[in-house]
């Protein structure tokens, strides 16, 4: 008997434009196959932050507000994904459909993101460069982890996802589901109606409240790591293969984990296994994902 798996890719594997994404997810889908070809019952949830940024650029003339530009990001990269994970179906005489589903999160109004924003999305530009559409356009742009700078936008916490009794039905009638790309498209509620709000979901949150809304086994968190590390970059640097709720809570407060880079993935993944029991996240790379639910490789995290 499988698990059942939220895996969420990132934004970034996916590469910087259609040509490289289109190459990317042969080798993504070829990862994801070998899951559920072992009887795993899997959930793809994908990030967005490259795509939304260049969407939101070649749409700018056109004044295409920010939850539109997430809204055609979860179509592209959905349909790229979906098209890549069928040929391989296809290649291993698997009977299976695979769909994407235009995903909207609900979040709070009054979230504490929106007096700080924090999600980079778009290309990376010089401090010139940034200066400069801080100056034009009133773009907050902060330097992401030594990749140069990128324009940041509010990120607020999901409190439920709108399509979801569609996304359960789908994967109680055995389809593989694309869902909450980019961590869904943030809406309110106002007066009975959904209003779309200009900010980016981080998608490993998105993914958490997705897997807990499934009642998911596992939730994957891909990387470009093998592992987690404490004291990254240091001489002292420890890769960690198994974590406690303990252990990992005391290491966010130590501050091992960078904001906007691992620390939303391993904050992400103790939610997870902290809200029920049996549950487990994994952090690793996609090609190691196999790997790791086997207990080869990756940083497990559960109540052990």
């Amino acid at each position: 008997m499988g698990n059942k798996i939220v895996i969420a890719l990132g934004g970034n594997a996916l590469g910087n434009n259609c040509k490289e994404q289109m190459e990317a997810v042969k080798y993504t889908s070829n990862s994801i196959v070998d899951l559920i070809a072992e009887g795993n019952e899997i959930v793809i949830a994908h990030g967005n932050g490259p795509q939304v940024g260049m969407i939101n650029l070649a749409m700018e003339s056109r004044e295409m507000p920010l939850p539109e530009c997430g809204a055609m990001s979860q179509g592209y990269i959905g349909y790229h994904l979906q098209k890549a994970i069928r040929e391989e179906f296809r290649n291993r005489g698997i009977d299976k459909d695979v769909v994407s589903i235009i995903t909207q999160s609900l979040i709070d109004k009054n979230d504490k993101a929106f007096k700080n924003p924090t999600k980079p999305i778009g290309s990376f530009y010089s401090k010139e460069e940034a200066l400069e559409l801080e100056r034009k356009k009133g773009y907050t742009m902060l330097e992401d982890a030594g990749r140069g700078y990128r324009r940041v936008v509010p990120s607020p916490l999901p409190t439920d996802i709108v399509e979801k009794k569609v996304i359960k039905s789908l994967i109680k009638d055995g389809h593989v589901v694309i869902t909450v790309g980019g961590g869904g498209i943030p809406v309110v509620e106002e007066n009975g109606a959904l209003v779309g709000i200009p900010a980016v979901i981080d998608k490993d949150f998105a993914s958490e409240k997705l897997a807990e809304i499934i009642d998911a086994d596992y939730l994957i968190i891909l990387t470009a790591v093998d592992k987690v590390a404490i004291n990254y970059g240091k001489s002292n640097e420890r890769w960690l293969d198994q974590l406690s709720i303990e252990e990992t809570k005391k290491y966010i407060e130590e501050g091992h984990f960078a904001p906007g880079s691992m620390l939303p993935k391993v904050e992400a993944a103790l939610k997870f296994a902290n809200s029920k029991k049996g549950r487990k996240a994994l952090i690793t790379s996609l090609e190691k994902a196999k790997d790791g639910i086997k207990g080869n490789t990756g940083t497990l995290i559960s109540d052990k």
